[in-house]
């Protein structure tokens, strides 16, 4: 009786689970964002959200879609996501968390509570990528 050929076993992975992958972006100087990137199962948004800065004030946030972001190639991917790292590195001081979901092309934004920023970044964004909409509320309610 023939014996069935063993399957091929994968390569061990060249990075471990918790530590980012390379990124073609430079590293950002201290203070300023801090890029992270991992395959690895994550916890909801919701989870890993902070609601509060280190000193206990609330922060506000707010969310973007840029429609068809995922679809275009990964040279304007990438030039999109530098455009929009290069605002939020203009907004380092006030900016506690930032989220790019690719998968369903969102940007998430938190910062801290001061009056007019969370209509002040998107702005930004939005002269450097035109695409990019303000999620939010509607004020006819």
């Amino acid at each position: 009786m023939a014996q069935k050929p063993n399957p091929p076993v994968p390569a061990a992975p060249t990075h471990r689970a918790n530590e980012p992958l390379a990124s073609p972006l430079p590293a950002p100087a201290q203070p300023g964002l801090r890029r992270a990137c991992s395959f690895e199962p994550i916890e909801p948004l919701w989870q890993r959200l902070p609601s509060r800065d280190a000193s206990g004030q609330r922060l506000a946030d707010f969310m973007m879609f840029i429609p068809g972001l995922k679809r275009r190639s990964d040279v304007e991917i990438r030039q999109r996501l530098r455009a929009i790292h290069e605002v939020l590195e203009g907004y380092h001081e006030v900016i506690a968390f930032v989220e790019m979901n690719l998968r369903i092309n969102t940007l998430w934004v938190s910062v801290l509570a001061r009056p007019g920023l969370c209509l002040e970044i998107p702005t930004t964004i939005q002269s450097v990528v035109p695409e990019a909409l303000l999620i939010g509320q509607r004020l006819d309610r």
